[in-house]
């Protein structure tokens, strides 16, 4: 254990691992010795840390959570509890894929539900919002809120996590932070 960091006496940090100041790490996680966590994030118990994983500042990983090798999470990223990860496109126990890794990028602030599934491969945008139990197949929209299996979009959501309803003129305001948004061409922007 650091004095930087606090980690569960149970919890198995391989040597190499990166942790930030400020993070904790809770029962029964194990991280691997290229793990890469930035500081003031939060590991629930039971999660699962890859080689070549990369979480960003303030970084939530709930209870029962595996990220493998290719996922990379930026700042302030919400990861609910057993939330699924994927790194291959088409598994087989008798062929090894490993040079088959797809990448699974989570932009500054996206939040994914309980149960939900993340294929490989993809991106989520800044502030995506994946509902529980969704299954997420391709790219998400910045700001997107998405539900489903598949998942696909139901509406949109601000960066404090309120749902935004635009107007006729493609403008909507966060009725928790007050911020204002624009829709235009299918792309929502922070005013």
């Amino acid at each position: 254990m650091s004095a930087t960091y606090y980690a569960h006496p149970t919890a198995i940090i391989d040597e190499g691992a990166q942790i930030g100041a400020g993070s904790k790490i809770w029962h029964f996680c194990h991280l691997m010795p290229g793990a890469i966590i930035g500081g003031s994030c939060s590991l629930g118990q039971n999660v699962f840390v890859a080689n070549k994983v990369r979480l960003g500042r303030n970084v939530k990983v709930q209870n029962n959570v595996s990220l493998y090798e290719g996922v990379i999470c930026e700042d302030d990223v919400f990861i609910g509890p057993s939330a699924v990860f994927t790194n291959v496109i088409n598994p087989r126990s008798g062929v090894e894929r490993k040079h088959e890794y797809r990448p699974t990028i989570l932009r500054k602030g996206v939040s994914i539900g309980a149960n939900a599934t993340i294929v490989c491969g993809i991106t989520l945008g800044t502030y995506a919002f994946v509902g529980a139990a969704s299954v997420v197949t391709k790219d998400v929209a910045p700001y997107a809120l998405v539900v489903g299996n598949p998942a696909r979009q139901i509406g949109w959501m601000s960066a404090h996590g309120d749902r935004l309803e635009f107007d006729d003129q493609g403008k909507a305001v966060c009725s928790e932070s007050g911020e204002r948004y624009s829709l235009l061409d299918g792309l929502v922007k922070v005013e």
